[in-house]
């Protein structure tokens, strides 16, 4: 009972303090990522530039034997662009260049914890990420001439899952990144791999059937999967339970990677 003879509650009160503090952070990290003008470019235009260089190459893909159009094979593809590009890029640069800044450390003497420094870094970044695909299943099925999602539910579950992913992945990505300037290419074996193989340019239908089953293993398959069946509204239960099982294990290992290898401070 408080001294105004009001009953307070102390797990109300923690969860106030716990979205004040995240949301002091995120807005001074938003602010630091305004004055980025690469790091924008990056997260706001690179998308875009991906799927515009490669709408020829997507038109050439035998995409009607897998009931395909351009539209339902590069928007979700953009998506994928988003997720690596504008999310898991920034991301590592952020975590990287405030560690080196010693900001992560000092941050650690307050009353923020461990997951709500990462999270508070991170939100930024996601919610325009997320901001961008809606504007994507918007803006670019008109473009496009697609339909919305026939199955909103399975894209709006491939997105969450992705973020997960890739934030998670990005903060384990710190461990072998000296500095902010080498984020830039420890980034790129995610980013090459994800891109080649996990159905955002070439969707893993076309691919012989061997070939696949192994592409759909890797880190951001299943959530293409689920955004593309989203769009078309496909995809059985056994599909979506499968794709839930391999994204919720990758982001289980970049949880524990984060764990075991994440570092609050510079290398000595």
């Amino acid at each position: 009972m408080s001294a105004t003879g009001i009953e307070t509650r102390p797990g109300a009160a923690a969860r106030t303090g716990t979205r004040d503090r995240l949301t002091a952070l995120a807005r001074a990290e938003l602010t630091l990522l305004g004055r980025n003008k690469t790091t924008l470019f990056m997260a706001l235009l690179m998308p875009l530039i991906m799927a515009f260089a490669l709408h020829r190459a997507v038109a050439e893909m035998p995409l009607e034997k897998n009931g395909l159009s351009v539209g339902t094979a590069l928007l979700p593809g953009t998506i994928g662009f988003v997720l690596i590009f504008a999310v898991y890029g920034t991301v590592t640069g952020a975590l990287v260049t405030r560690r080196e800044e010693l900001v992560l450390k000092r941050l650690r003497c307050g009353e923020l914890t461990d997951r709500e420094i990462l999270a508070g870094t991170a939100l930024p970044t996601v919610l325009i990420g997320l901001a961008q695909c809606v504007l994507l299943v918007v803006c670019g099925g008109l473009a496009l001439k697609v339909d919305l999602p026939r199955a909103p539910h399975l894209l709006l579950l491939g997105v969450l899952l992705g973020m997960v992913i890739v934030v998670a992945m990005a903060a384990a990505s710190t461990a072998i990144t000296k500095s902010a300037e080498a984020a830039s290419l420890t980034t790129l074996p995610f980013v090459f791999v994800s891109m080649a193989g996990s159905g955002m340019v070439a969707p893993l239908g076309i691919f012989p059937d061997r070939v696949a089953a192994v592409l759909e293993l890797l880190p951001l398959s299943p959530v293409m999967g689920l955004v593309r069946d989203g769009w078309l509204g496909e995809g059985d239960l056994t599909d979506t339970l499968k794709r839930l099982v391999i994204a919720l294990a990758w982001a289980g290992l970049a949880v524990f990677a984060v764990r075991r290898w994440f570092r609050w401070e510079p290398r000595h």
